[in-house]
């Protein structure tokens, strides 16, 4: 497997699950670390039993489009494996990359996907993904929307729609005593800030909330300093938090400290929320969860949390204050996003869904 996005030490849960499985010998190809819009995410080495977690050199880091591994080729080589499970989009380099070297080695292919909108892109990035789709032997799509996008495209292999990560529900798990009595509401946001998240929705709900409240925010990007001047102009900054990004491995311990998360995201021409991965992670821990009507959110939390048409402050502001004064409508909805998680989304089921792709992969002719 070749994962950028596996340097999260807590994604990693799904690897341990996934080397398990009967017939599994499992490599996993990470780089050393990968810069975005927060930052740089270092290797975190959290989860790593069962399986070989392998550094390569990665060329033109946080270039999301045209990055590559230079020594690949080598890797594929001592590994030769029966299946490359390239955990990229078909519209970049590494993607083409890997499948031509795995096409190379005699390897079945798959990519993965998030891709919930039908953009055409320039070349050479749609050069790289008409080739992925004629290369690749199976597709795996992060939400219904995604099988949309890649068969409108013309791909005709196998799908399958399995989140990219799951939970694990031991590291995950509620606190009840972690949230000290008489300290007032916490509505928490984690992710990153980027203007397409709704961070300043969320400032705008709460600015008009009654009661004792705060907001902790957790992230990083480019809308940071907007969002800190927009919470002084709204006289609330200091009932705000602006947080720095932790180890994934201390989220448990964040997400224990509020009485809601709140994912505020908003659609764009080029982007909408393609899943909200902190949504199960706070049903893990116990947490009430609210999110806009944005691409995939309300799918992701079901009857387990509150859902607010995208862009309406005032929608938001009337959840949150329901929330605030219901006791009994938080545990409600603490417990149903447990069940929901253990439900759909452990990294056990994840890995487990996967598996059942690599034996069709090698069954199939």
């Amino acid at each position: 497997m070749l994962s950028k996005a596996c340097l999260v030490g807590a994604y990693q849960r799904k690897l341990e699950e996934l080397a398990r499985l009967p017939d599994v010998a499992l490599t996993v190809v990470v780089p050393p670390s990968w810069r975005d819009e927060r930052g740089v995410q270092p290797l975190e080495r959290a989860y790593t039993q069962g399986y070989d977690l392998v550094v390569e050199p990665i060329a033109f880091n946080g270039q999301f489009h045209l990055h590559f591994y230079p020594g690949l080729a080598r890797r594929l080589r001592q590994v030769r494996p029966d299946i490359v499970h390239v955990d990229e989009e078909p519209y970049n380099l590494a993607t083409v990359q890997a499948m031509w070297l795995a096409r190379w080695a005699g390897a079945r292919t798959l990519f993965f996907s998030w891709q919930s909108l039908n953009r055409r892109y320039p070349l050479p990035f749609r050069w790289f993904e008409r080739t992925v789709l004629r290369w690749s032997d199976y597709a795996i799509a992060g939400n219904c929307d995604v099988v949309t996008v890649w068969r409108a495209k013309g791909y005709t292999g196998p799908m399958r729609v399995i989140p990219q990560f799951g939970v694990d529900p031991e590291a995950f798990r509620p606190e009840p005593d972690a949230r000290s009595p008489g300290r007032g509401f916490i509505a928490g946001y984690v992710g990153r800030l980027v203007e397409e998240k709704g961070v300043d929705i969320l400032l705008r709900a709460m600015a008009g909330l009654q009661g004792s409240w705060r907001v902790y925010i957790l992230g990083e990007g480019p809308a940071r300093p907007a969002l800190m001047m927009l919470a002084r102009k709204l006289g609330i900054a200091e009932r705000v938090s602006f947080d720095a990004l932790i180890p994934s491995t201390r989220m448990p311990a964040y997400y224990h400290q509020l009485d809601a998360l709140v994912l505020p995201s908003r659609t764009r021409p080029n982007w909408k929320e393609q899943f909200g991965r902190v949504l199960i992670e706070a049903m893990a821990c116990g947490v009430p969860v609210v999110g806009s009507t944005c691409g995939e959110i309300p799918n992701v939390i079901g009857d387990a949390g509150l859902v607010f048409p995208e862009e309406d402050a005032s929608a938001l502001r009337a959840v949150l204050s329901r929330l605030m004064r219901d006791h009994a409508l938080r545990a409600d909805l603490a417990q149903r996003g447990r069940a929901r998680v253990l439900a759909h989304y452990t990294q056990a089921q994840i890995a487990r869904e996967t598996w059942e792709v690599y034996r069709e992969l090698l069954t199939t002719p």
